[in-house]
């Protein structure tokens, strides 16, 4: 795992994100074709198979498309359907443990609230 990959989180999936990061991020824009399945393997130093494996995770969840002998490119929408499956993970890994954790201590809407923003006014400290 070089130039970036690591973690506990499998090859497969970092590249999937990697992918999606830049669509998010409008390195990617509709109808751009991706890295090809062999620039990714010699880039990152992966295996062909697992290079495969994310991008097919992208073709399923209609996010990038195949052009036999051509290659593979951003499809119509995949930003919003990116965006959109975020902000659900989001939702699920993030809001839902936070409101669990503030009701078990019985945290106000308005602690919480002042919590965010203590957050958010220290990120943009370390920026």
């Amino acid at each position: 795992m070089s130039k970036g990959l690591e973690g506990d989180k499998p090859i497969f999936l970092q590249i999937r994100d990697r992918i999606e990061d830049q669509i998010v991020n409008n390195q990617l824009q509709e109808g751009d074709q991706i890295p090809s399945t062999n620039q990714l393997v010699h880039f990152y130093k992966i295996n062909h198979l697992t290079a495969s494996k994310g991008i097919n995770l992208l073709v399923d969840d209609g996010i990038i498309y195949k052009k036999r002998g051509v290659g593979m490119f951003v499809a119509e929408g995949a930003k919003t359907k990116v965006t959109e499956k975020r902000k659900t993970a989001f939702f699920d890994n993030y809001v839902l443990p936070m409101v669990e954790e503030s009701h078990k201590l019985q945290l106000s809407e308005e602690e919480v609230t002042t919590l965010i923003q203590q957050a958010k006014g220290r990120n943009s400290n370390d920026i």
